[in-house]
Protein backbone atom coordinates (compact mmCIF):
# COMPACT_ATOMS: atom_id res chain seq x y z
CA UNK A 1 0.00 0.00 0.00
CA UNK A 2 2.75 2.55 0.59
CA UNK A 3 4.12 5.33 -1.90
CA UNK A 4 6.50 7.53 -2.63
CA UNK A 5 4.69 10.63 -1.54
CA UNK A 6 5.94 12.72 1.05
CA UNK A 7 3.26 13.89 3.97
CA UNK A 8 2.62 16.70 6.26
CA UNK A 9 0.47 16.73 9.30
CA UNK A 10 -1.35 19.97 10.23
CA UNK A 11 -3.61 20.82 13.32
CA UNK A 12 -6.99 21.68 11.90
CA UNK A 13 -9.35 24.95 12.88
CA UNK A 14 -10.93 22.31 14.80
CA UNK A 15 -8.20 20.66 16.84
CA UNK A 16 -7.98 17.61 14.46
CA UNK A 17 -4.98 16.75 12.67
CA UNK A 18 -4.65 16.09 8.64
CA UNK A 19 -2.35 13.70 6.90
CA UNK A 20 -1.82 15.33 3.75
CA UNK A 21 0.37 14.65 1.21
CA UNK A 22 2.55 17.74 -0.98
CA UNK A 23 0.65 19.12 -3.38
CA UNK A 24 -2.63 17.52 -2.34
CA UNK A 25 -5.80 20.25 -1.74
CA UNK A 26 -7.47 17.34 0.70
CA UNK A 27 -6.47 15.87 3.32
CA UNK A 28 -5.61 11.45 3.14
CA UNK A 29 -7.04 11.35 6.32
CA UNK A 30 -8.29 13.25 9.24
CA UNK A 31 -6.93 11.42 12.84
CA UNK A 32 -8.26 12.72 16.36
CA UNK A 33 -4.20 13.12 17.62
CA UNK A 34 -0.99 13.84 16.49
CA UNK A 35 0.21 10.26 16.90
CA UNK A 36 -2.34 8.99 15.07
CA UNK A 37 -2.30 11.11 12.13
CA UNK A 38 2.18 10.59 12.11
CA UNK A 39 1.04 6.81 12.37
CA UNK A 40 -1.40 7.16 9.27
CA UNK A 41 1.29 9.32 7.14
CA UNK A 42 3.69 5.93 7.99
CA UNK A 43 1.18 3.43 6.74
CA UNK A 44 0.75 5.50 3.16
CA UNK A 45 4.28 5.84 2.91
CA UNK A 46 6.55 3.24 4.84
CA UNK A 47 9.58 4.92 4.30
CA UNK A 48 8.98 8.39 4.55
CA UNK A 49 9.69 10.49 7.50
CA UNK A 50 6.52 13.20 7.09
CA UNK A 51 6.75 16.63 8.16
CA UNK A 52 4.85 17.63 11.70
CA UNK A 53 3.42 21.23 11.82
CA UNK A 54 4.22 22.50 15.85
CA UNK A 55 1.15 22.89 17.36
CA UNK A 56 2.47 24.80 20.14
CA UNK A 57 5.42 27.57 20.51
CA UNK A 58 8.88 26.21 21.84
CA UNK A 59 11.66 27.71 22.78
CA UNK A 60 13.10 26.00 19.16
CA UNK A 61 10.24 27.70 17.16
CA UNK A 62 7.16 28.83 16.81
CA UNK A 63 3.80 27.42 15.45
CA UNK A 64 4.62 27.49 11.75
CA UNK A 65 8.01 25.84 11.78
CA UNK A 66 7.86 22.07 10.70
CA UNK A 67 9.69 19.09 12.62
CA UNK A 68 10.95 15.55 10.98
CA UNK A 69 8.36 12.60 12.94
Amino acid sequence: MGSNKHYFIEQTPSGEYATRARGAERASAISETQREAIERAKEFNPNGRPDVERVRNTSNGTRDKWRKA
